[in-house]
């Protein structure tokens, strides 16, 4: 605690004032961890997922990485999305993005930023998907903010696609994945009106029979 005490002192402020509010909160806590949301989400300090819906500990779990990208090789991603479905059987899987991501803004350039590049990668094809609806546009902070709600769109499907989700459908389990954005600009969420809810709303070359 040499280094970091003030965050030590912040925390017993913080326990304190739950159990003040709710003096059995973390022994009850403490017994099940039970909650219907997954929201993955981008790493920035900014875009805290309990704070932004104004939700407890316990009642969404939470996986973030740079610029919220689900791809289908990363163990990490897929381990936590199988424990969210197999065994915590959450209903609502939600990635959510935020405009002016930094992630974003990095793939759409043309600089060298090191061994993030290669995780980047996964953007600029978002961005090579839909190159002409982007480049379309004028303004290059619009250009960042639309890639920013396309990058959540592809992610929706990513997810989709997995064998977690789609078994988790074929088996009768309610789980609907949806696309979000943030703006951290006011601090509100914008329905991206993503919403897939069963296997016959992915494409047919993503089904899994």
């Amino acid at each position: 605690m040499r280094f970091l005490k003030n965050l030590f002192d912040k925390n017993k402020k913080w326990a304190e004032k739950i159990k003040e509010s709710d003096p059995d909160f973390f022994t009850k806590l403490s017994k099940q961890q039970n909650p219907e949301y997954l929201w993955i989400g981008c790493s920035d300090s900014r875009v805290p997922a309990n704070e932004i819906v104004d939700m407890m500990p316990g009642e969404i779990f939470v996986h973030r990485n740079i610029a919220n990208v689900v791809v289908h090789t990363d163990l990490n991603c897929l381990s936590v999305i199988q424990y969210a479905v197999n065994v915590l059987k959450i209903k609502h899987i939600i990635v959510c993005g935020h405009y002016g991501c930094g992630g974003i803004k990095a793939a759409m350039d043309n600089q060298e930023h090191g061994l993030i590049d290669n995780w980047l990668r996964n953007i600029k094809d978002t961005y090579r998907f839909h190159q002409d609806k982007i480049n379309a546009i004028e303004d290059e902070q619009e250009k960042i903010n639309l890639l920013c709600e396309l990058n959540v769109v592809e992610q929706v499907d990513n997810i989709c696609h997995t064998t977690i989700v789609q078994s988790a459908w074929k088996s009768g389990q309610e789980l609907a994945v949806h696309g979000w954005i943030y703006s951290i600009e006011d601090g509100i969420l914008k329905d991206l009106n993503v919403c897939i809810t069963n296997q016959e709303e992915i494409s047919r070359i993503h089904q899994i029979n």
